[in-house]
């Protein structure tokens, strides 16, 4: 490991490590402006210039180029580099048109901390500045191309990093142009995030333009509820609105980046038409009187005549609290998944993502090969796309098996399977590649019961599985969407198979919801959605407590869903979104979002992270004052602050009036499931948040049903609804400026289903 000096102060490095890189370890913040950690190096803007007094080269070096080695001695603050990098900060701001005023990158611009760094301040060019025309990219990012200094971060993270062509470098030396050939919105899911990397605000975020300069917000470190990945994120907060999301660096999860459902889905926090006063019968009223109505509807019924429908959109504390309420008071339920299948495979997913099998995003990067198994990465977890393509860049295999045109910004194998057929074509696929050499007991019988004959498309199939043969560090990912339980299953065993032939194997599920892998540990075993309608239906439930669930949304059989609404006696929603459901409750009490009341989510990987509150809540000022300066109106409280935590409001529910008993039961709740346990006495969480491993290891269990799956009607075509990227989860679609980039609706036929 080399050992070298920078500014006098010796530090000892990993073989590879930039200079730059080095100098960040010690606190030494050389200037930099193409240079940034997930992209690695350039050399592009010549303003990282530092001397090598001593080492393999001598004199002024790019510190973003030049490998720290052994002896090596640099110094940043030589005269020599000084003057180096405040001519190269000058030449730079030649061109820029200095209107930082107007800018929504000023109080977090690098290029105004470098040019007061470096000691430029004096502009002595007398000639025309260089000026270019703005392009508009679509609704989430503005362009103003003047501003630009050539750093070519923006290329190279939008083509390079993220793997789409739309936008790049156009022209040539001084008249280089970053931008489209023609205006248009940008194809990239991932295109928000030019507005954090770009240093001179030529890329700034559209939706937040104007409203606010970084040091006028509340900025609160959180976590993105938009899929099940639990990305983190930087929640920024102005007058009682959240106004901004920035991703947040996390080695784990997400690295640098979010993709832009999880950075613009934010807006359903803030809508004017959002419901912030408890209603009983459409008509407003307090808080204490709402509960108090709600109470004596349900004490005046039989326990099991009351059904509680929860979400995997709520925070643990929510789901622990609803769980709790209706075990104590012999309700129903809480059902927080549509259907048997659903539920089945959450829980299995759960009970099986193993300490040591369990893979993050941020490990996922690292494989040599990925099998992506009943699984659509860009629509159902657009991050796991991008990871994907980075262990790509690094040389990886990607294998896909789906019955959908699975589109990804790389190159990969697409194995075109019908979904009741992915358990099967997987198997053939693990046998294929495993030899019975060097496996004993439990591991050589399950890959003896795999299937032999290989069935249509045998070649892409052997590719499939000599591409598996050559890893050593493989992962299988699974998605529990379309797929039937069983192959949630299967994809555990695959991975033990292949960790029982020496690989380094790993396991990766697709969960349907931000806390799903919670709603799945607390869930009991026959509370489903559609059991509890039915029940509605058929006259044994007279009332329904919806906690943060639209079934509107979320559950696909709208004819039973109708029949069950206009059968139900008290209807009693809990929710923070207007929905069609919070309209017609019989007594509706509003709930306070993520950014208000905080909450632990547990992501797909079993990872529970803390999402604090970013603000107390309320309405936003721009909407008490209608556009104008609010009312002057003096008292305590906030306007619109009625909404408290779903789970106060269960607990207030259950007769758990005290907020100390109620966290002394949510712990409770905690200890009795254990995966949970390790839970009940933390007091703090880790930044990157805990893993929840399983408490029953099964790494001599193989129990993979591989029967033939029954053979499909050639008269019938079966239907199967797919996630998007945008408009289908349910959050993100309050979002205005999303609207615009939903896909049309889409319906596809296999070419062979399509023949006359």
């Amino acid at each position: 490991m080399p050992n070298l000096i920078i500014d006098d102060r010796e530090i000892e490095v990993a073989a590879g490590t930039k200079v730059i890189e080095a100098a960040a370890r010690l606190g030494i913040m050389i200037p930099r402006f193409c240079y940034h950690p997930a992209l690695g190096s350039v050399g592009a803007c010549r303003v990282c210039a530092v001397k090598v007094m001593d080492g393999p080269v001598k004199g002024i070096q790019m510190s973003c180029m030049l490998d720290a080695a052994d002896g090596m001695k640099v110094s940043t603050a030589d005269r020599e580099a000084v003057d180096f990098r405040r001519a190269v900060i000058e030449w730079l701001m030649m061109n820029h048109p200095h209107d930082c005023p107007v800018c929504d990158e000023g109080g977090h611009c690098l290029l105004q901390d470098m040019t007061v760094s470096g000691g430029h301040g004096i502009r002595r060019y007398p000639g025309r500045k260089r000026t270019y025309p703005d392009q508009d990219l679509g609704p989430l990012v503005q362009h103003e191309m003047n501003r630009c200094i050539h750093c070519y971060r923006c290329t190279r993270f939008y083509q390079e990093f993220c793997g789409y062509r739309d936008l790049g470098a156009l022209g040539i030396g001084n008249r280089t142009y970053f931008g489209r050939v023609a205006s248009g919105r940008l194809e990239s899911p991932f295109s928000g995030n030019l507005s954090d990397l770009c240093p001179t605000g030529v890329f700034t975020d559209k939706p937040s333009r104007f409203f606010g300069r970084r040091w006028d917000y509340q900025r609160t470190p959180t976590v993105c509820i938009h899929c099940s990945l639990g990305c983190h994120a930087v929640t920024s907060v102005r007058y009682r609105q959240v106004a901004r999301q920035e991703a947040r660096t996390s080695a784990a999860v997400n690295g640098w980046f979010l993709c832009d459902r999880g950075r613009y889905g934010f807006f359903h926090t803030g809508l004017p038409g959002r419901p912030r006063q408890a209603a009983v019968k459409g008509e407003t009223t307090s808080m204490d009187e709402a509960l108090a109505h709600a109470r004596s509807r349900l004490e005046s019924l039989p326990p099991d005549a009351v059904a509680v429908i929860g979400s995997p959109r709520s925070s643990l504390e929510a789901l622990a609290a609803t769980e709790r309420a209706a075990r104590v008071k012999g309700w129903r339920g809480p059902a927080f998944f549509a259907d048997a299948d659903a539920a089945c495979k959450v829980k299995t997913a759960a009970a099986r993502l193993e300490e040591g099998l369990a893979v993050s995003l941020g490990e996922i990067g690292q494989a040599d090969l990925i099998l992506v198994a009943g699984a659509d990465p860009v629509n159902e977890a657009p991050m796991l796309a991008l990871t994907l393509r980075q262990a790509v860049q690094k040389g990886a295999g990607v294998a896909v098996l789906d019955p959908r045109p699975v589109s990804l910004p790389f190159g990969f194998t697409h194995v075109p399977t019908a979904k009741e057929a992915l358990g099967a074509v997987l198997g053939r696929i693990l046998k294929k590649s495993l030899e019975p050499a060097g496996l004993e007991g439990p591991a050589a019988r399950f890959r003896a019961s795999l299937p032999d004959s290989p069935a249509t498309g045998a070649e892409v199939l052997d590719r499939t599985a000599e591409m598996l043969a050559a890893s050593r560090r493989p992962v299988i990912v699974c998605g529990t969407d379309i797929v039937a339980p069983g192959l949630v299953d299967l994809a555990a065993d695959a991975a033990l198979l292949l960790a029982a032939a020496q690989k380094k194997a790993g396991l990766f599920y697709i969960l349907p919801g931000a806390n799903a892998f919670a709603a799945g540990l607390l869930a009991p075993s026959d509370g489903t959605t559609d059991r509890i309608l039915e029940a509605v239906v058929d006259g044994g439930v007279k009332a329904l407590v919806l906690v943060e669930n639209d079934p509107f949304a979320v559950f696909p059989h709208r004819k039973l869903l109708e029949r069950a609404l206009s059968k139900t006696e008290s209807l009693i929603v809990l929710d923070y979104l207007d929905t069609p459901l919070s309209r017609r409750a019989h007594v509706f009490l509003p709930t306070q979002t993520l950014f208000e009341s905080g909450g632990v989510f547990i992501n797909q990987e079993g990872r529970a992270q803390y999402s604090a509150a970013a603000f107390a809540g309320g309405t936003p000022v721009l909407e008490t004052g209608g556009g104008d300066h609010p009312p002057r109106v003096y008292g305590t409280g906030l306007p619109g602050a009625d909404p408290q935590p779903a789970g106060h409001i269960m607990a207030l529910l259950a007769g758990d009036a005290i907020p100390a008993e109620m966290k002394r039961r949510q712990n409770d709740c905690y200890r009795s499931n254990p995966q949970l346990a390790d839970l009940a006495t933390v007091t703090a969480f880790p930044e990157e948040g805990m893993r929840l491993a399983s408490k029953n290891p099964s790494k001599d269990r193989f129990h993979s049903d591989l029967s033939s799956p029954a053979a499909a009607d050639p008269n019938e075509l079966e239907i199967i609804l797919a996630e998007r990227t945008f408009g289908t989860e349910e959050l993100s679609t309050y979002s205005a400026c999303l609207e615009t980039l939903e896909d049309e609706p889409f319906a596809g036929l296999h070419r062979t289903d399509a023949e006359p």
